[in-house]
């Protein structure tokens, strides 16, 4: 997600800017020895940085169950995160992924939409320790959407996606950019979990956001209410 025009805040440090942008960039849990090794960095500092960010809302972090010693401390960016106080914001992302999927030739949405089941599969985190729903709901969080979790009906989970971080384009083209976003999300599940299907795929006004992604079968089917 874009971190660019920094105000005063947890992010105005370099370490931490950078941090929270490895964690984004990874789109799933790591632990502290791997993201200091990522910033050539010494584990201790590179966890104080990380308990910053979780004291602002920015980083969650999981405690994980090893067979020898102490558990091991897992982080991810924040389903809710608001970096330096704003809605999250990929504007450039979107930009970028419109630049390698749309020619300057008439398209079917068809295409565009399969166009971007090839990127989510490309963006789909490719290792980690969490299970499928919590790889899914980690690449959310990670891409900007703020996602939060609903289990109204057995065996049919929704995503409510809080935020839309491409809602400045999607003002204006927002047939292209949830034809889009749809693609990217069956390209995630096709490698988070196949066995997962989307189907509904429930789009709202950008600026409000609120918009649903509705799961069956695979995780969907193994997923608990929230205590």
């Amino acid at each position: 997600m874009d971190l660019t025009g920094r105000s005063p805040g947890p992010l105005s440090q370099a370490t931490r800017a950078r941090l929270f942008q490895v964690l984004g960039e990874l789109r799933r849990s790591a632990g502290t020895d791997e993201l200091a090794a990522r910033l050539d960095l010494h584990p201790n500092g590179v966890r104080a940085h990380l308990e910053v960010l979780t004291d602002a809302g920015l980083v969650v972090r999981e405690r994980v169950r090893q067979a020898l010693g102490r558990p091991r401390d897992m982080w991810s960016v924040a389903p809710d995160a608001q970096p330096d106080g704003a809605r999250p914001d990929a504007y450039a992302d979107l930009a970028s992924w419109l630049a390698r999927t749309i020619v300057p030739t008439r398209r079917r949405l068809a295409d565009l939409e399969h166009s971007g089941r090839t990127l989510g599969r490309q963006l789909a985190p490719t290792a980690g320790t969490a299970p499928p729903e919590g790889m899914m709901h980690t690449v959310l969080a990670s891409l900007g959407f703020q996602p939060r979790r609903e289990l109204d009906v057995p065996g049919m989970l929704t995503y409510r996606l809080c935020n839309c971080p491409y809602r400045e384009i999607a003002r204006e083209h927002q047939d292209v950019v949830c034809t889009l976003h749809r693609g990217i999300t069956r390209g995630l599940l096709d490698v988070i979990d196949p066995a997962t299907t989307l189907t509904a795929f429930v789009p709202e006004e950008p600026d409000t956001a609120g918009c649903s992604i509705t799961l069956q079968g695979g995780f969907a089917d193994r997923a608990h209410p929230v205590p």
